[in-house]
């Protein structure tokens, strides 16, 4: 049997389907958790002074939760890599020591997922039953 012969029993598959499961292999995971989608309302709240330290305040002050810097920090990263906000640096200022702050932004592709989060809530609690205890 020669090569030829074998590429005929055995066809290779159109490019597309290769493509389709290299992409699916690599597509990142996009779905939001609890934190993420608090972390991405308190961007959206603060608007332009959306940075670590309010950012942590605003989720403890309107959460009752505690949360740790190096905690939003990482979610801030996941988000960003997920493409949900985006950061830039700010002017360097003296009272940090010359270091300038990083300020983060909500993507119109972080919008629509926080609000189908919001969607989806919405529409699940509307079916929990009230019980009084």
């Amino acid at each position: 049997m020669n090569s030829h012969s074998l590429s005929l029993a055995f066809p290779s598959p159109p490019l597309n389907v290769y493509y389709f499961f290299a992409k699916l292999e690599y597509m990142p995971r996009t779905y939001l958790g609890e934190f993420e989608l608090i972390v991405m309302l308190a961007v959206i709240r603060l608007h332009e002074s959306a940075y670590g330290v309010p950012i942590v305040k605003e989720i403890e002050e309107h959460t009752g939760r505690e949360a740790s810097i190096g905690s939003v920090y990482a979610t801030l990263e996941r988000l960003e890599q997920k493409c949900f906000i985006s950061s830039s640096v700010g002017e360097s200022t003296p009272e940090r020591g010359g270091r300038a702050k990083r300020y983060f932004a909500i993507t119109t592709t972080g919008l629509r997922e926080a609000r189908a989060a919001k969607k989806a809530l919405t529409t699940l609690w509307r079916g929990v039953p009230v019980h009084e205890g």
